[in-house]
């Protein structure tokens, strides 16, 4: 009995050294911590008139605060992959001062979610970028990184966590669809992540990124393919005077005009078009992602110009 009792306290003594064990990040978060506080701070500091000593500016004889306000929110998410090889590899990437680089949030392989900054919290994940008109990603951005070395395919498990996530910020943020994108998105030819297997067709079925419909991709044509001698509209001219709503699809697709502007189409969407080969590899990276080096295939046209309709 008395050897049990010795065993049974020796178990709870080594749970209460385990669960009391020193995370590897203390330091760093108390660092996060002293920041954030800085940072508070400031912000709870009442706005004052800045002396006016050798200014032309007049301020107004009281101090007032409006009432009106809130935090600014985020408004795009970014996603990228770590291209490194491990979780911890990209912790310790993002906690060292030197690096200058942030996410707010790291998914691992194995699904597990590190929250690493506030998402009110300007992280550094975007660099130099653009996307429309907007040149400051990381002001307005909430940065994803997935542990992934940049060739392998994403996990499932991962993946679910990254929907769970997604879900929560589109929710909390009202973050429209089609501000869903990655970082080769907002700098081509610069970045490439994330990597050709990511699941951007998975994502957009669930409310986070466009793409393009396939129906609609397959019945489309250009000038040229239109205007081939077409047996069916050829005797459906000659036969029948009326036309028959089934073969509408078929007698008269949407037409691509021949003045379509692939360029336009490209800015439309969101692509920083100032270096096109660049913009559009990175178009081929999300939307087609094969053959991200060759020029636009027929097909493919197909698809930019379904979805420059969307982003319309």
């Amino acid at each position: 009995m008395k050897r049990g009792f010795a065993l049974l306290n020796i178990i709870l003594v080594l749970l209460v050294l385990a669960s009391c064990a020193s995370n590897p990040y203390s330091k760093t978060n108390r660092v996060y911590k002293k920041q954030a506080k800085a940072y508070a701070k400031q912000l709870s500091t009442f706005p004052l008139p800045e002396k006016s000593d050798g200014s032309a500016l007049y301020y107004g004889e009281y101090r007032v605060g409006t009432t009106n306000f809130n935090l600014r929110k985020p408004n795009y998410v970014v996603l990228h992959h770590t291209a490194q090889d491990s979780v911890q590899q990209t912790l310790k990437t993002f906690t060292i001062p030197r690096t200058q680089v942030s996410s707010h949030y790291v998914i691992g392989r194995d699904g597990e979610v590190y929250h690493m900054l506030n998402d009110y919290f300007r992280g550094w994940h975007g660099g130099i970028g653009k996307w429309g008109n907007n040149s400051d990603l990381n002001s307005s951005s909430i940065g994803i990184e997935l542990d992934n070395n940049g060739f392998e395919e994403f996990s499932l498990i991962q993946i679910y966590s990254l929907l769970e996530v997604l879900e929560n910020l589109k929710e909390d943020y009202n973050i429209p669809a089609e501000n869903f994108i990655g970082h080769s998105d907002i700098a081509p030819g610069r970045k490439v992540d994330p990597n050709a297997t990511f699941p951007w067709k998975r994502l957009a079925e669930e409310g986070f990124g466009l793409w393009y419909d396939e129906e609609e991709v397959k019945n489309l044509k250009t000038e040229a393919e239109f205007f081939e001698p077409n047996p069916l509209v050829i005797a459906q001219n000659s036969i029948l005077t009326q036309r028959i709503p089934f073969l509408d699809k078929i007698l008269f697709p949407e037409v691509i005009p021949a003045t379509f502007d692939v360029e336009m189409a490209l800015r439309i969407i969101g692509f920083d078009t100032s270096n096109m080969d660049a913009a559009l590899q990175s178009f081929k990276l999300h939307f087609i992602q094969e053959d991200i080096q060759s020029p636009l295939k027929g097909d493919e046209l197909k698809i930019l110009y379904n979805l420059y309709q969307k982003y319309l």
